[in-house]
């Protein structure tokens, strides 16, 4: 059977919640774990970094596709949502911007995915639960994995707030989003409407 494979996109290690994870002072138990020997899980981190966006997409990809999940990094390339992250990783990836121009990160990341592409089937697809609007990590994706990089399209015109809400709503619902190609799509587009607050999924 063909399989999907998700690549989540970053969350910033440079901004605010980084700096409240990071700080020294930090006693909660994921700034506790982040400076401990193990390290905590990077989907976890990139949680509390992003907020209800990462969150969305993390829940999303391990409904529909659990095992077959990889979070784009500013300087390790794909790794999974599983593995450990310490205090040195993030502050390793707050050093490396994330856009194509910086070779510490593209470097990794066309690594990993030509590795990655080697693994797949030809019917297998890659879906993209990020941005389209800029090429930041679109065009190295597309150089690897060309017309089976999908997105969805219901994301264009979309803030990450609005996307992170529709993901964990599908996540929840068992209904997986429609899908199309990267290549040739529309990236920017007339903002949708507003998600249905009776659907609003709390935690």
């Amino acid at each position: 059977m063909p399989r999907r494979v998700f690549l989540l996109s970053p969350a910033s290690t440079t901004g605010k919640r980084a700096h409240i994870l990071l700080r020294d002072e930090a006693r909660f138990e994921l700034a506790l774990a982040v400076r401990s020997r193990e390290g905590a899980p990077l989907g976890e981190v990139f949680a509390f970094l992003s907020g209800l966006y990462f969150r969305g997409k993390l829940a999303y990809a391990r409904r529909f596709a659990p095992g077959a999940t990889w979070v784009i990094t500013a300087s390790a390339g794909l790794v999974s949502p599983d593995a450990r992250v310490s205090h040195g990783d993030l502050r390793r990836h707050a050093r490396v911007p994330i856009d194509a121009s910086a070779e510490a990160f593209r470097r990794p990341l066309e690594r990993d995915a030509r590795r990655l592409r080697e693994e797949l089937e030809p019917e297998d697809e890659v879906v993209l639960l990020g941005s389209i609007a800029t090429d930041k990590y679109v065009a190295t994706l597309l150089e690897a994995f060309g017309p089976r990089l999908l997105f969805p399209p219901d994301f264009v015109g979309r803030g990450d707030m609005s996307r992170g809400g529709l993901l964990l709503r599908a996540a929840r619902e068992g209904r997986e989003l429609p899908y199309a190609p990267v290549a040739g799509a529309v990236r920017h587009g007339k903002r949708p409407p507003k998600l249905d607050p009776s659907t609003r999924v709390r935690e």
